[in-house]
């Protein structure tokens, strides 16, 4: 029944904004091709990759955790009104589904992220089972986030071919600061011995970092945020730091810090010192206060903070 009555509030919005988007044509905006995006990532990238040609909405602001936003009647008037929504797929924005079932329905060019990937290089929970959940968090490889550049790139282009060559360029332009970003991440991995690189996190959003720039990586909370860790997960992490002698563990910008307290809480029962490093941000990007609002900026400022806080701590 909630089901069947959200998809009613859901088409009733959509006609209301296919009202409102008769009335006032794309036109109105100079000819930009209206974008909504869902997650910070990919308004930064939209931007990016459309320039001058595009004006973007982005629904998520700086710190937002998108495993728990609930779209508003806004944010749906505002995805029937654009032309192009973009959306990171992967069940990361699962309270979305109804709304982007709808999109495929109304005259809205709908993009999932996720499509610029191929399937066999997603990632799963890390445990054994065959109902692994799938891991959203692409932005966290370099490699990956290149392919989504590209797809974006070639949907825009044929959306919008006019201007399909400044797409393009732009692109180009962004792949080639994207090698010199995972460069600068080879370059300063390298400054932690193999023995050290294990990243410890409230949730698990890092294994595409792991697999493309070698860390084992650890969370607390698996990959979504819905449910805190318990004692008992908190009870084998820190028999887990113990073992291996790791110093350092990071909180998130999105996520409470609980767990983590409560985790260095346990390992100084065990007599043993964990320091917290820093805080890394996993589900959205920063504000520009912290010039860390931009995916390369982003980037950069994690893994600083992950060296830094990982050979301090030897």
């Amino acid at each position: 029944m909630k089901k069947r009555l959200l998809f009613i509030l859901v088409a009733g919005l959509f006609s209301l904004a296919g009202c409102s988007r008769s009335d006032q044509p794309a036109e109105d905006s100079n000819g930009k091709t209206e974008i909504v995006t869902t997650t910070s990532f990919l308004t930064d990238l939209a931007e990016t990759i459309g320039g001058e040609h595009v004006a973007v909405t982005g629904l998520m602001g700086p710190g937002v955790d998108p495993h728990y936003y609930q779209p508003s009647t806004s944010d749906i008037i505002a995805m029937g009104e654009a032309e192009v929504v973009i959306y990171n797929g992967l069940s990361l924005e699962a309270r979305f589904t109804e709304i982007f079932e709808h999109l495929g329905e109304r005259d809205v060019l709908t993009l999932k992220a996720a499509d610029g990937i191929t399937d066999s290089s997603v990632l799963h929970e890390t445990e054994e089972g065959d109902a692994r959940a799938v891991d959203p968090h692409i932005w966290f490889s370099v490699s990956r986030w290149k392919q989504v550049a590209q797809y974006v790139a070639e949907e825009l282009s044929s959306h919008d071919p006019e201007h399909a060559e400044h797409y393009q360029e732009n692109a180009e332009a962004y792949i080639k600061e994207l090698e010199e970003l995972s460069a600068y991440i080879e370059e300063r991995v390298a400054e932690v011995p193999e023995s050290s690189r294990y990243l410890v996190t409230a949730h698990d959003a890092f294994q595409y970092f792991g697999e493309e720039f070698n860390f084992k990586v650890v969370g607390l909370q698996g990959l979504n945020t819905k449910t805190e860790a318990g004692t008992g997960d908190i009870s084998q992490m820190a028999d887990f730091i113990v073992d291996r002698d790791i110093r350092a563990v990071f909180v998130e910008s999105s996520v409470s810090p609980r767990s983590i307290e409560a985790l260095i809480e346990a390992t100084a029962s065990r007599e043993h010192e964990l320091q917290n490093a820093g805080a890394l941000y996993s589900d959205a990007l920063g504000s520009p206060e912290d010039n860390t609002d931009s995916y390369t900026a982003m980037f950069k400022a994690n893994i600083d903070t992950i060296v830094d806080g990982l050979t301090k701590a030897e």
